[in-house]
């Protein structure tokens, strides 16, 4: 009697699980494919085939001068930061006025 208890048991869990959790592998439905469009191979008329659509320029390569001023904006924040948790390491001059210790 307990075997025929427990199986049933278990197909009823195994029946809860199946319904609740999705189902996977290649049993897992298929998701629809958009109809195909057509490719044009060929060039817009006004563009030149050898003149790029994007800048050359790196975005992640920068000036000195941008690495500079990247760098005193990260210890202005650094220095604010630190000043909201009551250390003072901050800049002497605030909008060019003196700012004492």
């Amino acid at each position: 009697m307990r075997e025929r208890i427990a199986g049933l048991c278990a197909s009823l869990l195994l029946a809860i699980i199946r319904a609740l959790l999705p189902p996977r592998g290649r049993h897992r439905a298929a998701p629809t494919q958009s109809p195909l469009r057509e490719v044009t191979l060929t060039p817009p008329l006004d563009a030149h085939p050898f003149e790029p659509d994007t800048p050359l320029v790196r975005p992640y390569l920068l000036t000195a001068e941008e690495r500079h001023e990247r760098r005193l904006q990260r210890q202005r924040r650094r220095a604010l930061w630190l000043a909201v948790h009551g250390i003072d390491v901050g800049p002497r001059h605030i909008h060019g006025m003196e700012v004492s210790a």
